[in-house]
């Protein structure tokens, strides 16, 4: 192969590797795990886990599923509610916790439970309810207040990345925040 050639298909790989690079950018031109890392309101456990996907699950959770929406009760710490024109804040102390209602519905508690799953669910479990909105406590059931049909459109490798950074988030005990214990 000619060197001209050979130099323009190199110049050709470098380019397409930058526009693929530069569309996992986050519009303050930092990658999703930078910006997963700077997002996580709490104090995060690596241990045994890959910080690169913990943070870009991270940063799907913080800046791309509003799970605190729901799963925090309140969802910002007071003076750090964004509606109310203040400088966000979570509410750390109940991250993820759960406890919402909306109806007579509650959103769950998703922080790692004793056996150290989030939700107390596995992986496949995990990717089970996600995907098709069905309640882990009562199968058959829709989770009708979740917004599982946006969900269920993430590959495999994004789930796994939210369910390997609710692994690493701080165990929220039960009634801790307001919600029903899990018995």
């Amino acid at each position: 192969m000619p060197t001209s050639i050979r130099n323009l298909l190199v110049a050709a790989l470098v380019v397409s590797a930058g526009l693929i690079g530069a569309a996992s950018l986050t519009a303050q031109g930092k990658s999703t795990i930078a910006r997963g890392a700077e997002l996580a309101p709490v104090p995060l456990n690596m241990t045994g886990l890959t910080p690169a996907l913990v943070r870009e699950g991270s940063y799907i959770v913080n800046a791309q599923g509003a799970c605190n929406d729901c799963h925090t009760v309140p969802a910002f710490a007071p003076g750090g509610d964004p509606f109310l024109g203040q400088p966000e804040q979570i509410n750390a102390p109940c991250y993820l916790a759960g406890g919402a209602a909306f109806g007579p519905f509650v959103s769950r508690d998703i922080t790692p439970w004793e056996d150290e799953k989030p939700a107390g669910l596995t992986l496949t479990q995990f990717k089970h309810v996600m995907r098709t909105g069905e309640d882990p406590d009562n199968p058959g059931q829709v989770l009708h207040v979740m917004p599982w049909p946006v969900y269920q459109e993430m590959v495999d490798h994004d789930l796994q990345a939210i369910y390997k950074y609710l692994s690493s988030i701080p165990a929220i005990p039960a009634n801790t925040c307001g919600v029903p214990s899990e018995e």
